[in-house]
Formats: C-alpha cells, structure tokens, sequence
C-alpha cells in the first residue's frame, strides 16, 4: 500500500467514524423505553416496542463497525496494515476503501 493510498483510506476511515458516531447519536434516541401512553392503542404499541427492538439491533452493529474502524485507524500507519491476518497477503486496496475495517482478504473472509 503506497503512502498516498494510506493517506486516502486514513481520511476514509475518519471521516466515516465521525459518521457513525452521529449515527449512533441518532440511533440511541429511538431506543429509549417505551412509556406507557393512553395515546398509544395496543398495536400502536406493539408496532413502537418492534420499532425499538430493530433500532437496537441497528444501534449495536453502527458500535461494532465504529470499533473496528477505530482499530482500523490506531492501526493504520504499523508496517502490516492492509495485509490479510489469515494468509499475510496484500488484501487490495479497493477491498479496504470499500470496507476499511477489513482483516482479511476476499478468499480468507469466505473461509470463515
């Protein structure tokens, strides 16, 4: 990986935490408690504690990606960065732009 390409994909990956991290943000909000209202019908509510469930869901991955372009980012400028953990080869570059996070190269990720 040149520096230049380095240089690209560290910009990527920051200006993608600072995305996730408002999502996230954003995301919290729709999952807090649902409170009892005389408003709100059975089904109404239903559809409300359902809605929560999948903004939980969504909130926990926009973590977990968040934590690995974190990680991504401490590790970005070590001499083996961008090379796939499993069989130590190059993953390509266009594999990391489109996910930074990436460990592994596309052969490795299939084997998991």
């Amino acid at each position: 990986m040149t520096s230049e390409e380095r240089a690209v994909l560290k910009s990527k990956i920051q200006d993608l935490i600072v995305k996730y991290e408002h999502d996230i943000k954003e995301t919290e909000k729709m999952t807090q408690p649902i409170s009892p209202e005389n408003s709100l019908g059975r089904i109404s509510r239903m559809d409300a504690i359902n809605n929560k469930g999948v903004a939980e869901a969504s909130l926990r991955s926009v973590k977990k990606k968040l934590s690995k372009l974190q990680m991504a980012l401490t590790k970005i400028n070590s001499p083996g960065f961008g090379d796939c953990a499993r069989c130590k080869q190059p993953i390509p570059s266009a594999r990391l732009m489109f996910m930074p996070e990436s460990t592994r190269c596309v052969n490795c990720a299939d084997k998991l």
